[in-house]
């Protein structure tokens, strides 16, 4: 699918605002049952350096960085159980966007959950540890607004800019799937929660 966004045509990429905001108390009250069985934590980077955001997972497995590399782990490291599981609602959120951004029949096996306090930021990176990249990436924004980096095939293309608001999401998939991406700094601003949660529905394994 292409959207009409930045002023040109973007294939792959799609921008659904506020399709998630009618269900935000519930998605926060789900993130906040998943936190209480699989804690967030700031995870290290492969070089010893630790990421911005803090993180947790679940589903059917859990993406994971440390100095042995970024990978997906069936258990939490921390816990030693399983992820918790993917909640209905989360699903069905997950289907729905994709389906509505033109990549039918999604079925999510994975949740990223990042919580950005203001300060915390991604840097430009690609989705490259999942094993199928035919299926799109589901992006859900939750709380403060947040300035979403969108790059090219390389790491070097010039990233241009999209707000994102509580509710907002953000779909890609296809030609636009393994582009590079990323969030700039959170700024605080007028929403009660006043931080960000970002929710990453992926084919993973």
């Amino acid at each position: 699918m292409s959207a009409s966004l930045f002023g040109v045509e973007t294939p792959g990429l799609c921008q659904l605002p506020g399709l998630a905001a009618a269900e935000e108390p519930a998605l926060l009250a789900q993130i906040g049952a998943i936190a209480a069985m699989a804690p967030f934590r700031v995870m290290l980077t492969p070089g010893g350096g630790r990421l911005s955001a803090a993180m947790t997972n679940c589903g059917q497995a859990g993406w994971v960085s440390d100095r042995r590399g970024y990978r997906y782990e069936r258990t939490d490291p921390l816990t030693g159980r399983p992820w918790p599981a993917l909640p209905c609602l989360f699903q069905s959120l997950a289907r729905r966007a994709a389906h509505e951004a033109g990549f039918p029949g999604f079925t999510p096996d994975v949740c990223l959950i990042n919580r950005y306090e203001p300060g915390a930021k991604m840097a430009l990176h690609q989705d490259r540890d999942e094993a199928d990249f035919t299926a799109p990436i589901v992006s859900v924004s939750l709380g403060l607004a947040v300035m979403f980096l969108w790059g090219g095939a390389g790491r070097a293309d010039k990233p241009r800019k999209l707000l994102l608001g509580s509710g907002d999401v953000v779909v890609w998939g296809g030609p636009a799937r393994l582009n590079f991406h990323g969030v700039a700094p959170l700024k605080p601003g007028p929403h009660p929660l006043g931080l960000r949660y970002n929710l990453t529905f992926r084919r993973a394994l």
